[in-house]
């Protein structure tokens, strides 16, 4: 199987590798980024200068993680609403990274009119809940002064939960990816350029303003806006703008290099490559049989049962090759005993990340409790992801 086994998407290797898992609610994965940890460092090291208390710095940092968390449990409500399977979602500091958990959630996630529902979600959220966070401070204490400078500081806890609300909203309304803003510029745009490639997806040439539309504006232009934050962080002497802007940029770059993309793969299961017209063989049966049977299939693995219970698995090869040096005998006697099975909603590439160390594996049987729903086997794999992966462009292009 290792030698047909898609790799492991830049997604899954780069975002996870950087991430730490929270926690799984409600069937959905929730991971923080070390990117928060690093933020966390930042003002730390700048309290000190000051003299703010590490208590303050760390409640303020809190509650930056708290904005973002109420905005990614709108944005979760939302995709439930509109019937989109979350498989996790990865917390940065200006917002939340999201997966789905099938093929299908991630094509409907992807039209363009989705994009922008979705997209107007997070910023609502953020600055409806700053707004409400206002009233609700200026009706407990009619004296407090919410528009005193430092907005966003240690010294009024309360003063900094509004504006980091407000801010977190402003911020993901510029059109920049991977910014809420940057989600509706990029569905606009049109899907397929005159070349016929996917406008939608990250390239080489994206980090170019000049090479046109498509990615040279979603992501040189993100990086020209991320740029533009930070020199107007330093310039008003606001950290927090210095500090969005330099996350922006980040981003941004993380988007050219397709690190922030799920990949097709991602969401394939079992189900979706697996063989259902299959034949199997019986231990008992004897190698000259079985060879009879493969003539008659183009199947080149075949699943070994006894009494209706998987046992094992042969190929076409060994059976050849146990007749020619052996003699007739029988299909127990050639037969792998040593494999691993999956069940229908497995991840694709979890699924074979977990039997790329079993040395021969040549099928892996899809089951339901005792029964064989399908196998995969190296030969189908790579023409059914090549099938699946048409059939997901010729409805992306109707779309």
């Amino acid at each position: 199987m290792t030698a047909s086994a898609p790799q492991p998407s830049a997604y899954n290797e780069a975002m996870r590798g950087w991430s730490f898992r929270v926690g799984r609610y409600f069937g959905v994965e929730v991971r923080i980024h070390a990117f928060f940890v690093l933020l966390l460092a930042m003002p730390i090291g700048v309290g000190s200068l000051v003299g703010s208390s590490t208590g303050r710095v760390l409640m303020l940092w809190f509650l930056l993680l708290f904005a973002v968390v109420v905005r990614e449990v709108a944005r979760a409500l939302a995709a439930a609403w509109f019937g989109l399977e979350l498989r996790s979602i990865l917390l940065l500091p200006t917002g939340g990274l999201m997966t789905y958990g099938t093929l299908e959630a991630t094509e409907r996630a992807a039209q363009p009119a989705m994009q922008r529902r979705m997209a107007v979600v997070g910023p609502l959220a953020s600055i409806g809940f700053g707004l409400l966070l206002g009233a609700i401070a200026l009706a407990s204490a009619p004296g407090i002064n919410l528009i005193e400078k430092p907005w966003i500081g240690p010294s009024h806890l309360l003063r900094a939960a509004v504006w980091l609300n407000l801010l977190l909203g402003a911020i993901n309304l510029l059109p920049a990816f991977p910014l809420d803003g940057g989600r509706v510029f990029r569905a606009g745009l049109p899907s397929v350029s005159p070349d016929g490639k996917d406008r939608r997806q990250p390239s080489a040439s994206g980090t170019k303003l000049g090479l046109g539309l498509g990615f040279g504006l979603g992501g040189g232009l993100g990086q020209w806006i991320a740029v533009a934050l930070v020199i107007a962080g330093l310039l008003l002497g606001n950290m927090w703008l210095t500090i969005m802007g330099a996350f922006v940029l980040i981003g941004a770059h993380m988007e050219n290099q397709g690190l922030l993309v799920q990949t097709d793969v991602d969401t394939v299961r079992m189900r979706d490559v697996m063989l259902t017209q299959f034949s199997t063989l019986s231990a008992s049966d004897t190698l000259e049989d079985a060879l009879q049977r493969a003539v008659h299939t183009l199947q080149d693995v075949f699943p070994v049962v006894r009494g209706g219970n998987l046992v094992g698995a042969v190929s076409r090869q060994n059976i050849v090759e146990a007749l020619a040096a052996d003699g007739n005998s029988y299909v127990q006697g050639v037969m792998t005993k040593s494999f691993q099975t999956a069940l229908p909603d497995d991840s694709l590439v979890k699924t074979l990340r977990r039997i790329m160390g079993e040395q021969g594996a040549q099928l892996v049987p899809v089951m339901d409790g005792e029964r064989i729903l399908g196998i995969v086997t190296p030969q189908n794999l790579s023409q059914s992801m090549g099938l699946l992966n048409q059939s997901r462009r010729m409805r992306r292009t109707e779309s």
